[in-house]
């Protein structure tokens, strides 16, 4: 069925007080988006920001009396004049095929792919992950899981031990495990992190263990790979020394460009030498030994 959908932008106080309005007055669904002016790349730990504008888009039954909603909205919301609102008509769609048609296997470097489950393995003798997009987690069309991805490909860890911290999806453990890694392990802050990487190590049948951070325990490695952010890559270098053996290799991204340097003196103060930098847009890798 059709739908009507109620969008204005705001500043961020308003948000989510809007929000909920939306919710209170009918809305099926309501989406937060940025409006062009401001990118958040990284967040404080253990905060969810929105942007200091946002988009509000609340979604309705097209049956619904689109200006008895304005009229709510306005006793509501007294702070956001009826005339900042656009109400507008989404045709009926397969939303899921629509959905899924977006996506397509993509290749990184020779010899690597990754394929929705869905679709047909453009090469089948190449190294294919069967990987759907998901939520809030890594399906390499984010430039540091690119890059990451390229990395791997570009340097096999054939018969190494490697752990992937901060797996999200486990794209990179699973990466690491068809590319000849002989063990693999991998970890993250969030549950449903481990959830997801369970369930696609399954699926690319291969055997990896996940754990939390808290309950993650592992000897010394050949090789860690960690795309997270900056900010905790720094408060982590204490613990990846203790997880590489000596000469062993390390990769971080998730950090912009301009942050390399710094991250580059920081680890060296703990053994390292970051002396490789791959950039992609204002983001960055940065990979090395441990002394």
């Amino acid at each position: 069925m059709p739908w009507i959908q109620i969008t204005t932008t705001v500043e961020e106080a308003l948000a989510e007080p809007l929000s909920d309005a939306l919710m209170d007055i009918g809305a099926v669904s309501v989406t937060f988006a940025e409006t062009g002016e401001q990118e958040i790349f990284e967040p404080e730990i253990g905060t969810t920001p929105i942007w200091d504008h946002t988009k509000v888009m609340g979604l309705f039954d097209a049956e619904v009396d689109s200006a008895a909603l304005l009229l709510l909205l306005s006793q509501v919301m007294p702070q956001i004049t009826p005339g900042a609102y656009r109400v507008e008509q989404i045709e009926d769609k397969d939303w899921i095929r629509e959905w899924m048609d977006q996506f397509h296997p993509m290749r990184f470097g020779d010899n690597l792919w990754i394929v929705p489950s869905w679709l047909k393995a453009p090469e089948p003798n190449a190294v294919n992950l069967l990987l759907d997009p998901g939520m809030a987690f890594g399906t390499g069309t984010h430039p540091t899981t690119a890059m990451c991805l390229r990395w791997l490909d570009q340097n096999p860890p054939i018969g190494q031990t490697v752990i992937d911290y901060g797996c999200g999806s486990g794209i990179l453990a699973i990466a690491a495990a068809k590319l000849g890694a002989v063990q693999v392990q991998g970890t993250d802050i969030d549950p449903q992190a481990i959830v997801a990487s369970d369930d696609n190590a399954q699926r690319n049948q291969v055997d990896i263990r996940f754990a939390l951070v808290k309950d993650f325990h592992a000897q010394p490695v050949d090789c860690l790979i960690a795309n997270i952010l900056a900010g905790p890559l720094k408060q982590l270098a204490p613990e990846f020394n203790q997880l590489i053996k000596s000469g062993g290799q390390l990769v971080l991204s998730g950090l912009l460009a301009t942050q390399a340097d710094d991250l580059v003196t920081h680890y060296r103060d703990f053994g390292f030498e970051l002396d490789t930098l791959i950039t992609q847009d204002e983001w960055a890798l940065l990979a090395g030994h441990k002394a």
